[in-house]
């Protein structure tokens, strides 16, 4: 038996069969004689091991280890029951690295005995009979690679399953602490060439470093025909190495953003706007079809016609349909006569005539909703909240569904004159770009240029600083504490993270700046009209932030009653924990059902998951007439037309320039690391996120508009902000020096 069969290189016909060489070593060797970068090396299989031990042992494997080139070397297991589809064996046998020359014969014996620990036959047992069991087992010697970086690839997003995507994780030198779970590492997603750092701020791979390791990963993918869990390494020069390519297991059918219905889908219009994450079973069985059913009973009682729109859900996500062109016959002529003149007065006429809309409809539904509306929200949850504690289980869902209906009428009234607030902005940016913009721009020092826009306007407005309540809310999804149940918030100044803006006077003073300015170049009508405009404007906009902070009212009290039915439902058997709660559905929510454990565990991991997607803002076409409304609404607020190439772009919501470290902040946990100066990037804010505004040197958010909540409070605290911009959560990572254009409504990138 010759040398190189008795223990064959990388390459050879010998080192490629699987049921003797194992594996790991004969998809590297496949490689190898394919042209792939794999460091030299030979396989030793169990035949090989005891032909050997009969002659020379020691003296032929460092002869075939100095042929594969200079130590240390690599020595890891090459089963022929490791990575297949559908068993990977991944860290089950010991792998060796940096073994010197005179170590190999002591590394490779320990291998192969690796191949009978306890954690093996575990596993083999776990996975069904036979699949490894009494396989063969070979050991593979390897080149010691010296990489800059190294890390993981799969050549499909083992999340959603996408094939196009490459999901990359990468550490400096080399990648046992990430392969073993200790180091979670720098993670890259590559489409269609183009690179995105999602994690990490090391800098560990460039985007070009990143493709080209995507590239080979994926050439890879398509030499065995399917997708592929690659760790790789990049040498000194550069190169690509692969080190162990296999086939991804228990890869997810790609996910699918399929409407669940015609039309338009938004996902950031109405409640979706304080959804920022998937929807928790019960409040979607529940409490949402609660909501949506004294809306529709509200709007009727004020405009005498119904508007309903369709809610669902897309891969758990919220997303609701705007009513289509085609219902317009209805909403226009279906209803009582007064129907006709209501809709017009309230939906179309604030975006013409702000005036004549807020003194025919609105103002009269602001009266109401002050007098009647939120005052009796009040009374039902302070009469509520002691009761809840001893309630029965009736009484608790009696409860849970008169707040939800009382929420649910409350956002009429909020939707309809907070709702306002964008359309009259509308029509103020309008004028402002017709008749103030290019005269201000004229006037503008250095000092002031970055404050030009008609946003300076609407910001500084309230009397004092938005203040927390303990009813405020990360998301209106019942599942997430409240303001009042969190603890921890922005992280105290540390050296070297303070704004890199310079400081500049309070929001309110520039306001006043910018009013003096505008009149200063106005006369007439053109005054008056710009006087009626900017007091309906900055009245409308701080009823709609009013209108927000009190919306979640009956949270407190909703979360109450949630707890008190887990108790009662865990009391009986029905689920594990009182928490497990949220993952039920309403019918569940009886003495007598049957235990729920493998509903509530199904369901939680399947929302787990879903909570790592990144969903669109919408889904279909939007109908023209709201498609073109809200891009119009952007471009008017837009200080400038030629954006630079390669710059984030969302929608100029609160004016001024900053720059500063990114920090993407994913939910109230993890308020407490937000550190003064830092850029606050986020999907989507709410009442409960206002603090952090206070230590933010300006905002970027996925979703929102205008008159969102982050549009809202940035303007008040003076800082820029930037909403709309679809996946800035996914663009931008922690760490990552920005700068925030405002008045652009851009985000541009710096490297280090």
């Amino acid at each position: 038996m010759s040398d190189d069969i008795l223990f064959p290189p990388l390459g050879h016909p010998a080192a490629s069969a699987r049921e003797t060489a194992g594996s790991k070593a004969a998809a590297l060797s496949a490689l190898s004689a394919a042209g792939f970068r794999v460091p030299a090396g030979f396989v030793v299989t169990e035949a090989a091991l005891a032909a050997a031990e009969a002659r020379h042992w020691g003296t032929e494997l460092q002869a075939a280890a100095s042929a594969a080139g200079p130590g240390p070397y690599a020595v890891r297991s090459s089963a022929a029951a490791e990575d297949l589809p559908g068993a990977s064996f991944a860290g089950m046998y010991e792998s060796y690295l940096n073994v010197a020359l005179d170590g190999l014969a002591a590394a490779v014996e320990r291998c192969f005995e690796s191949a009978g620990a306890g954690r093996v036959r575990a596993y083999e047992a776990s996975i069904g009979p036979g699949t490894g069991e009494g396989a063969a087992m070979a050991v593979l010697v390897q080149q010691m690679v010296d990489p800059v970086a190294a890390g993981v690839a799969f050549t499909a997003n083992p999340l959603t399953g996408e094939r196009n995507e490459t999901v990359i994780s990468a550490v400096q030198g080399l990648a046992e602490a990430l392969v073993s779970g200790v180091e979670t590492g720098e993670e890259w997603v590559v489409r269609g060439g183009r690179s995105i750092r999602v994690r990490g701020a090391d800098g560990v791979l460039s985007a070009e470093s990143s493709t080209a390791v995507a590239t080979c990963a994926r050439k890879v993918a398509l030499h065995f025909g399917c997708p592929q869990d690659i760790e790789w390494a990049l040498d000194r020069t550069g190169s690509v190495q692969i080190l162990q390519a296999r086939p991804m297991t228990a890869l997810p059918d790609p996910v699918r953003w399929e409407p669940p219905g015609k039309g338009a889908w938004l996902r950031n219009f109405r409640l979706g706007e304080w959804l920022p994450e998937p929807v928790t079973p019960l409040f979607m069985d529940w409490v949402i079809p609660r909501m949506d059913e004294a809306y529709n009973k509200a709007v009727f009682a004020s405009a005498g016609i119904s508007v309903a729109m369709g809610h669902g859900q897309v891969n758990g996500w919220y997303y609701v349909s705007p009513p289509n062109p085609k219902a317009l016959p209805h909403l226009l002529f279906g209803g009582e006569p007064r129907s006709l003149p209501y809709f017009f007065n309230s939906v179309v006429r604030p975006m013409v005539d702000p005036a004549g809309a807020d003194r025919t409809v609105l103002r009269g539904l602001e009266h109401e909703w002050r007098t009647e509306c939120l005052p009796s929200y009040r009374t039902l949850v302070d009469t509520s909240w002691d009761a809840a504690g001893t309630a029965t289980l009736a009484e608790l869902i009696n409860t849970v569904q008169s707040v939800a209906r009382k929420a649910g009428e409350y956002l009429w009234f909020f939707s309809a004159t907070g709702g306002a607030a964008w359309k009259m902005e509308l029509v103020l940016a309008r004028f402002w770009r017709r008749h103030l913009a290019g005269a201000l721009a004229g006037q503008a020092t250095p000092e002031t240029q970055e404050a030009i826009g008609y946003q300076t306007l609407l910001g500084g407005l309230a009397p004092a600083l938005p203040a927390g309540v303990p009813h405020a809310v990360y998301s209106i999804d019942w599942y997430h504490r409240t303001a009042g149940e969190q603890r921890g918030g922005p992280a105290q100044a540390r050296e070297g993270n303070a704004p890199r803006h310079a400081p500049t006077p309070s929001a309110a003073e520039r306001r006043r700046a910018a009013e003096a300015s505008c009149r200063a170049l106005l006369k007439g009508r053109r005054l008056k009209r710009f006087d009626s405009l900017l007091g309906l404007a900055q009245h409308y906009a701080l009823l709609r932030e009013e209108q927000a902070k009190d919306f979640t009212l009956g949270w407190p009290l909703l979360r109450r009653c949630a707890a008190q039915i887990g108790a009662r439902l865990h009391g009986h058997g029905i689920i594990k924990a009182p928490g497990d709660v949220y993952f039920l559905t309403f019918d569940a929510l009886r003495l007598d059902a049957p235990p729920q454990h493998k509903n509530v565990d199904r369901r939680r991991r399947q929302w787990q998951s879903q909570r790592k997607l990144a969903a669109p803002l919408s889904l279909g076409k939007l109908p023209p007439l709201l498609g073109n409304m809200f891009d119009r609404i952007a471009n008017s607020a837009r200080s400038r037309d030629n954006l630079p190439a390669g710059a984030l772009v969302g929608h100029p919501a609160s004016p001024g320039r900053a720059q500063g470290r990114v920090r993407v902040v994913d939910g109230p946990e993890e308020f407490s690391r937000f550190l003064p100066g830092e850029i606050l990037v986020a999907k989507a804010t709410a009442p409960a996120w206002t603090p952090l505004f206070a230590a933010a040197a300006a905002v970027v958010t996925d979703g929102g508009n205008l008159a969102a909540h982050a549009s809202l409070v940035a303007r008040e605290y003076g800082i820029p902000a930037v909403v709309g911009t679809g996946n800035a959560t996914q663009i931008l990572h922690t760490g990552q020096l920005v700068t925030v254009d405002g008045n652009a409504g851009i985000v541009m990138t710096h490297e280090d």
